[in-house]
């Protein structure tokens, strides 16, 4: 990984910052660098464009190896409806991915700007309480991006690896063919994908296709994520600053004037930070809202269709992927309720510290900051819906509605 991309040569108070910085962001480089969308530092050398080039239209050309030869497959081919249920919610697994990987393009100028935020915050850090408290956050962040690749990876070794060699063999032509069954059909008119070797080929692509696609939603949680508890490591060290602003710190020569401006100022960096970053997520937000809340009901529903104890495999991998789905979801709802209840919480410090210790004038600046800590932007879902714990209460029984409406169809 190039840290140096992100890295301005200017005084430095942490002397470690690229130590921090590295263990704060190396997950969200593996994900994103994988898929192409990392952003390019702007001195970047023809080599660095060649590969982020490469990588973004590899990914686009596996994604469309599922897309394209899926619906064609689904427009001229497939007549059982249960199957074309299947291959439709998995379709749309696919152009969710799609998306998002459009959204990390679009908006790799506002990736860029944010990883400077938090590379120039690492940088300043002072106080090493004030670096306990991030790398507290960074940990956080780290330990939700493991969890959701470990539900979206497992996925993709049940889904595009057990069941399908769990599967029997198809026997055809008298027992002169015999080929095992794709993850995803294959049109005829494309290509014989019964045929050795477009069989292993195909079967090959489909999984590097599969990976693809996982790999971006893991790149989208962990990068929301990391934002978000950026965030609220920020209003942290805010709060933190607070309760030393009438004293002050020991061995510390700055005055109460020195200290106000200082909070003021990283109230207004915080503010911007979230604006920039609920502006970045909004999109991606969205997706995952609207596709999580389609794919919670269709996989709910392959879940206890295919459930028996002579398919275990198959049952497990919808379950499995059932979990990965909702926990995908439950992070971005969970990380909007942190930062939501972080800036209340703000708001609430401001109040308590002894701001009648103060001057009378200098304590006038408080009741402004309360008042900025109100109305500070919340994360949302394409300006929709608002990111929160209920929110995600509500996708859930949605899901289920819907459950139940396709329960009642197809019965």
């Amino acid at each position: 990984m190039n840290m140096e991309h992100f890295i301005v040569e200017k005084k430095s108070y942490n002397a470690s910052y690229k130590n921090d910085l590295f263990f704060n962001v190396q997950l969200n480089v593996w994900t994103l660098r994988t898929i192409g969308t990392w952003p390019k530092s702007l001195d970047r050398s023809w080599l660095e464009t060649i590969e982020h080039v490469c990588l973004c239209f590899l990914n686009y050309v596996l994604l469309a190896f599922i897309l394209i030869p899926g619906v064609m497959y689904f427009l001229l081919e497939m007549k059982d409806f249960y199957d074309q249920m299947k291959l439709g919610s998995a379709l749309s697994f696919f152009l969710m991915a799609v998306m998002k990987m459009c959204v990390f393009i679009i908006r790799e100028n506002d990736i860029r700007k944010c990883i400077e935020c938090i590379e120039d915050d690492w940088k300043n850090v002072k106080y090493q309480e004030d670096r306990k408290i991030m790398l507290e956050n960074a940990s956080f962040s780290r330990r939700l991006i493991v969890i959701c690749g470990a539900f979206m990876y497992g996925g993709v070794v049940f889904y595009y690896i057990a069941l399908p060699f769990t599967r029997a063999k198809v026997v055809e032509e008298g027992g002169n063919l015999t080929y095992r069954r794709l993850v995803y059909p294959f049109p005829k008119a494309l290509l014989d994908a019964r045929r050795t070797p477009a069989n292993e080929l195909l079967y090959t692509i489909q999984l590097l296709s599969g990976f693809v696609a996982h790999n971006i939603t893991v790149a989208a949680c962990g990068l929301a994520a990391l934002l978000a508890m950026h965030a609220c490591g920020q209003l942290q060290i805010l709060m933190s600053w607070l309760e030393k602003l009438v004293d002050g710190r020991e061995n510390d020569d700055e005055n109460l004037d020195q200290r106000l401006v200082n909070i003021v100022e990283q109230h207004v960096r915080i503010i911007n930070f979230i604006t920039l970053t609920e502006d970045l997520l909004r999109e991606i937000s969205l997706v995952e809202v609207v596709g999580c809340t389609i794919n919670i009901c269709f996989l709910g529903y392959y879940s206890m269709m295919e459930w028996d104890t002579e398919h275990l495999i198959r049952g497990m991998t919808y379950i499995i992927l059932l979990t990965s789905v909702t926990f995908n979801i439950f992070i971005f709802c969970y990380i909007g309720e942190l930062l939501a209840e972080q800036t209340v919480k703000v708001g609430e410090k401001f109040y308590m510290i002894d701001w009648y210790r103060m001057p009378w004038k200098k304590s006038l600046a408080i009741s402004l900051i309360i008042s900025i800590s109100r109305s500070t932007t919340k994360i949302t879902a394409g300006n929709i819906i608002e990111l929160s714990i209920s929110s995600f209460g509500a996708i859930i029984k949605t899901s289920f509605a819907y459950l139940n409406i396709l329960r009642t169809l197809t019965s």
